[in-house]
């Protein structure tokens, strides 16, 4: 029987290779910079990383808000779903996700790429941060803009999102006690697990640090948002495949074939 893979797994894909290519954009400079006290990077080189650990990071966001809605639509319009739930559409959504993510970064890059740096040159963070980059420039510029820029992109990057995500998941749990039969309840419950635990390991910490960065002291933010961005992208891939059907089919298929086999080596042995 010939099985075809999950509109989905396009959004799952993509959530891949946006972790890899965030750690890749991270995390080198990241042991550089700690393991060997190399803590100079050029301007071009910061605008650069500055661009690509945010880009790669909306589009985590994005990501788990796509896979969100499949599982809105799973759950509370199931016959509706293989109309809604197509790989044209999964397409779009990780299209327009892609291109509005470009639009945020590149727009906040070229805010910062008008300022200019008369006093310290030192960034307070362990990358090229927005925030502390442009507050080096708020002596010599006018740095309103980024003001705003930092306010803006939290909110449709991070709140935004979390309140979809968060609505989404208040109309499952409204479908859910529809159900009747509990183990129904169940089954469709356990198909949410693992984008709970990729949403809860990816907006709690980095919300918290945003929210709340007016008290937080400057290293426990540092280390805070550094694991963030090491993390999640490190777990993902794990817990996404651990609770996936055709992985766990694939694996029971495997060792029930193993184990046939050692069945049969040992009988002609005896």
């Amino acid at each position: 029987m010939k099985t075809t893979i999950s509109p989905k797994y396009i959004a799952v894909f993509n959530l891949a290779f946006v972790d890899v290519c965030g750690s890749t954009a991270l995390v080198p400079k990241l042991l550089e910079t700690f393991l060997f006290s190399r803590q100079l990077i050029s301007y071009n080189q910061c605008l650069a990383s500055l661009f690509f650990i945010f880009l790669f990071l909306n589009m985590q966001s994005f990501n788990l808000t796509i896979l969100s809605y499949d599982r809105l639509v799973a759950i509370c319009c199931p016959l509706r779903y293989h109309m809604m739930v197509t790989y044209r559409s999964m397409f779009q959504l990780t299209g327009a996700a892609w291109a509005f993510a470009v639009f945020l970064v590149l727009l906040a890059v070229c805010l910062i790429n008008r300022l200019s740096f008369c006093r310290s040159l030192v960034i307070n963070s362990y990358f090229c941060d927005h925030g502390p980059l442009f507050r080096l420039a708020a002596p010599c510029s006018d740095v309103v803009p980024n003001i705003v820029m930092s306010y803006l992109n939290p909110s449709l990057v991070l709140f935004f999102p979390m309140v979809f995500i968060i609505s989404s998941y208040i109309c499952i749990t409204h479908a859910l006690f529809t159900i009747t039969l509990p183990q129904d309840r169940v089954r469709a419950l356990k198909t949410c697990t693992s984008h709970l635990i990729l949403v809860a390991i990816f907006y709690l910490p980095i919300n918290f640090t945003y929210f709340l960065h007016s008290i937080i002291p400057t290293n426990a933010r540092i280390i805070n948002l550094s694991l963030t961005s090491v993390l999640p992208p490190m777990l993902n891939p794990i817990i996404y495949v651990l609770k996936t059907e055709e992985f766990k089919e694939s694996a029971k298929k495997l060792l029930s074939k193993r184990g046939a086999q050692r069945a049969v080596v040992s009988n002609q042995s005896t």
